[in-house]
């Protein structure tokens, strides 16, 4: 209906009722998604941050362990002081990482730890050859044994190559530099990755994350 000249006031103007609830929903509709995705993804990355920094804790443990144990030559303060040999360094050093793994508080699932490497570095922080590769099998009696305070604890992991036996490491005034690391698939926690695999397609179930740790061979006694 078409306003006569000198209209009342309000003529013409719309007035609310269903137009504007409507628009109302259409753009919480819109925005809904954006803040969950948001969210859960500050969500996830905060999961992933709580992974990254134990898998951190854990190569520290692990390189330190091996700079201190050396070429075996010397006594583990780890566990009471055990008499080393050659052939239960690298255990030890495994055990090391074992342990912040599982520790309580941990979130990170060992059964994703893909491997666990012990190598030769560079100066630089590389690899600079030999490694030894451990794989995870839990409660697998062939897997090693290591004494601690006069009991033996049995590994979730296992040798799978050994290319840099612990008794070919160099101490001295230039002891080689040992170096351990860890490569895991973290899984996500949110449904995140269901709204991500349905944007982007498969594959958004896990991300692969590491870590390394390097330090110079200092044996102590």
């Amino acid at each position: 209906m078409r306003c006569p000249r000198g209209r009342p006031a309000g003529c013409g103007t719309a007035k609310p009722g269903r137009s504007a609830r409507g628009q109302g929903l259409v753009e919480f509709s819109l925005i809904v998604p954006v803040f969950l995705l948001l969210l859960l993804g500050v969500l996830e990355f905060g999961f992933m941050f709580n992974h990254h920094l134990t898998l951190q804790y854990a190569t520290r443990e692990g390189a330190r362990a091996g700079a201190a144990m050396a070429d075996g030559s010397v006594k583990d303060s780890n566990c009471g002081s055990t008499t080393l040999t050659a052939a239960n360094v690298d255990p030890l050093i495994v055990a090391a990482v074992e342990r912040v793994l599982m520790s309580p508080g941990s979130m990170v699932d060992v059964s994703r730890v893909s491997q666990v490497r012990i190598f030769k570095s560079t100066a630089s922080g590389t690899e600079a050859g030999p490694v030894n590769v451990w794989l995870y099998r839990p409660g697998d009696s062939g897997n090693p044994t290591v004494p601690c305070q006069g009991t033996s604890q049995r590994l979730n992991f296992y040798p799978s190559s050994t290319g840099w036996p612990a008794s070919s490491r160099v101490i001295g005034s230039t002891p080689d530099s040992l170096g351990v690391a860890i490569s895991y698939d973290y899984l996500f926690r949110t449904p995140l990755s269901g709204i991500l695999t349905l944007i982007g397609g498969s594959g958004w179930t896990t991300v692969p994350i590491s870590d390394r740790s390097i330090m110079a061979l200092q044996p102590t006694s």
